[in-house]
Formats: structure tokens, sequence, C-alpha cells
């Protein structure tokens, strides 16, 4: 039986127990992060040996922790994972929180998708300028001109404010 208190546990005879370092390399993480969720109350080891303070999981112990970087990898916030894996958040509260990570996820896929299609755009513009290839041999303000041209997606509007710049 685990005392939360004081991390004392009642070793089952045969039970397996792995050293905090075992687990670390298991899930080819640091101590310290085992240590950061332990103490952030995410995972508790089975036993610690009162004499030497040596930390030891079970295989249950091990399944948590392995959700609990699952969940990490999706994107979920260390309370977030502490809330679910303690079971405080209901089915149809885990089914919201993950679409919303889902979510999140699309969003971060269509602004990839966006800088991808400005950089191709850029490209072509640099394959297909002339002055692109003598850059090195311009003054700083033609280099500059140039770069606006070809860098900028938005180049017109860019054109338009630099041009009122220089007018007033």
């Amino acid at each position: 039986m685990i005392n939360s208190d004081t991390y004392s546990v009642e070793v089952k005879p045969g039970e397996d127990l792995l050293k905090i370092g075992e687990v670390a390399e298991f899930y080819n993480i640091s101590v310290k992060a085992v240590r950061i969720y332990e103490k952030k109350g995410i995972i508790e080891p089975s036993y610690v040996d009162p004499d030497t303070g040596y930390r030891y999981y079970s295989a249950d112990k091990l399944q948590q922790l392995g959700a609990l970087l699952e969940l990490k990898a999706l994107g979920f916030s260390l309370n977030e994972i502490k809330d679910i894996l303690a079971g405080d958040c209901s089915a149809e509260e885990l089914y919201l929180a993950m679409q919303r990570k889902k979510e999140n996820w699309e969003n971060l896929i269509a602004s990839a998708q966006n800088k991808m299609d400005a950089i191709e755009s850029i490209s072509e513009r640099i394959a297909n300028s002339s002055g692109a290839e003598k850059i090195q041999e311009l003054t700083d303000d033609e280099r500059a001109w140039l770069l606006v041209k070809l860098v900028c997606v938005e180049n017109i509007q860019v054109q338009s404010v630099i041009n009122e710049a220089i007018w007033l």
C-alpha cells in the first residue's frame, strides 16, 4: 500500500522495481525530468529507500509515466496531464481537451503551410530575378530595395508604406 505522505510501500515478494535512473534511461529522459514530474505530484515512486533515498518504480508507475510522456508530446501542459492522470476530468472533458489539442495542431499546420507557400513564392521571385545574381555588388540602398521586391510577400503594401515614409 502506498502512503503518499512518505512514499512508503509494502513491496510484494518478487515485485520488480526499477531505480529512477533505469526508468529515465528506459524512456530516454533525464532523471531531473522524472523528479520534476514527482515534485508536481504527477507520478510518485512506488518505494523510496529510507536509508539511501533511492526512488524505485513499479510497472504501473512506468505505465503512468508512459501516458504522461505521450500526453506531453501531444501538447498538454503538466497541469493538464496531472488532472488527466488523476482522473479529475470526465470522459467528455477529456474528449473536449483532445479536440482542442487537435484544433491547435491544425492551426499550427495551417500556419506552417502559409510559411511554406511564402517561401515558395519568394524562391520563385529570386530564381526569376536578374538583380538577385549580382546582389553582392549592389549598394546598401539598392540591395534593400531588391530584397523588398524579392522577399516581401505583400511587396505592394510594403512599397506604398516605404514611399509614404520617404515623402514625409
